[in-house]
């Protein structure tokens, strides 16, 4: 079991407490600037109502409050605000979200693309969509090199999965049109924590124009397509038809905490995190760090007093969040990144604040700094390797976070072959069309273009008129959901109870890391990747030994082995 380092640093830095508020003044600041919203953290053991009350009194208005965190969503004006708040004794910290209202910029992108999972848009496929397979299988499941590596064709003629088990995808949405989600997908218990961001402060567009009235999307779309590949890792149906997940018979449950760029913030985030708790959700994914902050550092000396109290804010805030769904039964599988670092010895951040544009900053990181929510309490974390079994060159590692590895694609892998430099290498599952269609890989009629073709965007088509759509990516993000299915055959497997079936998350946990497939270190301990193309801070080391090292954790996850041989990590 990974070392719970963050828990130590929580007791060794004074994180909470009176380094956080703001001196009372003998005058309050003046309030100016855009109506922006803010997160505003109740001090341990202060009500939520006493902390409305200050924000009413600081000038703000309170939109939103989450009791099991005591996080309150508040509107302001921009400056001044934080500072009036964070002098009150109920307040721990509070934290800026986003302004309201700004006009876009014509011609800008979205603000956060993802350079890692998307790396071999045009690329040449290697071969052509396979055939279908046996009963148990479905017809593109030939290509899914990850379903086999964890053994997901084994453990379903045991156990495919639990309908009684929900897995939470904490993500962008999830597409519950797609033939390959609908069978699985619970509408009833889909929630959806955000709602749509025109642009930024400074005009660049960040989800662009609202699609649906009063810019809060349905709780079964999504328009980022990141959250439906997700899931169809996790638990796509095995109905005979494009592609099938891990565990192929549970309930999916989208719980939406990101926006349609991909930013996820502070609220949805602690929002989703709870909700998960609250609603009885077996599982949750989380293929995702909190904006805007890539490290949540204490008292960095690059940021602003003000930019220090809002990461602390986020911290403490994150942590309950993490606590309270633990307590109520939520086993928390969370990516370790795709920052190629140590997280015991990250490189230095550029990136953050990553929201809104133009913001960020050098910062030295160091190790009291969090990325979050991997570096939170009751987190399994995942890191990526690709069908060689080597570790992927993008893939977050150490032995500090890590508990296990899963496939996750990586599409340099197999140097010297055919095989470099292919889509296959990557992971195979579900796209939302209209994220297809913005695009461009598939046109108005829904034809799989020239440019998806080069992508290796692939069109199932039923009997009956269904079509399906699929897409490559790369990722711990496409790591962790291995994980996620394997973790909920095991609730599945071993869960008890009823009326509320489920099963403690750290016997699912043990079950987990005790049935993972030990990987050793590779020979060179060091590698470089230099001759994939990489730059010297891709270099990493693994430490430890074949049963746990810094690459694969306790190794690589095994449904069959979980399923067939878990019992023996619940004696006792």
């Amino acid at each position: 079991m990974k070392r719970p380092r963050s828990l130590v640093i929580a007791l060794a830095v004074p994180l909470f407490g009176a380094i956080v508020a703001t001196p009372v003044a003998s005058a309050q600041p003046a309030l100016s600037g855009a109506a922006t919203e803010f997160s505003v953290l109740a001090r341990e053991g202060q009500s939520v109502a006493s902390v409305e009350r200050a924000i009413r009194a600081a000038g703000g208005t309170v939109v939103t409050s989450n009791a099991a965190v005591g996080l309150i969503t508040a509107t302001a004006p921009a400056n001044g605000f934080a500072e009036r708040v964070s002098a009150d004794r109920s307040v721990f910290g509070a934290a800026k979200a986003k302004p309201i209202g700004t006009a876009p910029k014509e011609g800008k992108a979205k603000v956060k693309p993802n350079v890692v999972e998307k790396e071999s848009r045009g690329a040449a496929s290697a071969k052509k969509p396979a055939q279908p397979k046996a009963v148990g299988m479905d017809p593109l499941d030939d290509q899914l090199w990850g379903l086999q590596s964890v053994r997901s064709d084994l453990s379903r003629t045991k156990q495919p999965g639990d309908k009684r088990v929900k897995v939470g995808i904490i993500d962008t949405g999830v597409d519950a049109s797609h033939p390959d989600i609908a069978p699985n997908f619970d509408l009833a218990a889909s929630r959806n924590f955000t709602k749509d961001i025109v642009s930024d402060v400074n005009g660049a567009v960040v989800d662009g124009p609202c699609e649906f009235r009063g810019c809060k999307d349905p709780v079964d779309h999504d328009d980022n397509g990141h959250g439906t590949h997700v899931a169809g890792t996790i638990g796509a149906a095995a109905n005979g038809f494009g592609v099938s997940g891990v565990a192929p018979n549970v309930t999916l449950v989208n719980i939406r905490a990101g926006q349609d760029s991909g930013f996820f913030f502070l609220q949805p985030t602690v929002d989703a995190i709870t909700y998960a708790g609250d609603a009885g959700v077996d599982v949750v994914n989380m293929s995702f760090f909190t904006d805007p902050w890539l490290y949540n550092c204490a008292a960095n000396p690059a940021d602003t007093p003000a930019q220090q109290a809002e990461q602390r804010t986020i911290i403490e805030a994150t942590t309950r969040a993490l606590n309270y769904a633990h307590r109520k039964g939520v086993t928390q599988v969370v990516s370790l990144g795709n920052q190629h670092s140590d997280l015991a010895a990250p490189q230095p951040d550029a990136s953050s604040p990553g929201y809104p544009s133009n913001s960020t900053h050098p910062r030295q990181i160091d190790n009291s700094c969090l990325s979050l929510p991997i570096e939170g309490p009751h987190t399994i974390g995942v890191s990526s390797f690709g069908p060689s079994q080597a570790k992927a060159d993008y893939s977050n590692y150490g032995v500090e976070q890590i508990s296990v590895s899963a496939p996750g694609g990586y599409f340099r892998d197999y140097f010297g072959t055919p095989w470099y430099r292919t889509v296959e290498n990557q992971i195979l599952s579900t796209y939302p069309r209209n994220v297809g269609v913005a695009e461009g890989n598939i046109d108005a009629a829904g034809n799989i273009t020239p440019a998806g073709v080069t992508a290796g965007v692939q069109k199932a088509t039923a009997a009956d008129g269904r079509v399906g759509y699929y897409q490559w990516l790369q990722g711990t993000s496409m790591a962790s959901p291995h994980a996620t299915g394997v973790a909920a055959l095991i609730v599945s497997q071993y869960g008890k109870g009823s009326r509320d079936f489920g099963m403690n998350p750290d016997a699912v946990q043990r079950v987990l890391e005790g049935t993972a497939s030990d990987i050793a270190c590779p020979t060179p301990r060091t590698v470089d990747y230099l001759k994939e193309g990489r730059d010297a801070s891709f270099t990493a080391t693994c430490t430890g030994d074949a049963s746990f090292n810094g690459f694969y954790g306790h190794g690589a996850v095994d449904a069959w082995s979980a399923v067939t041989r878990g019992s023996e990590f619940l004696r006792g």
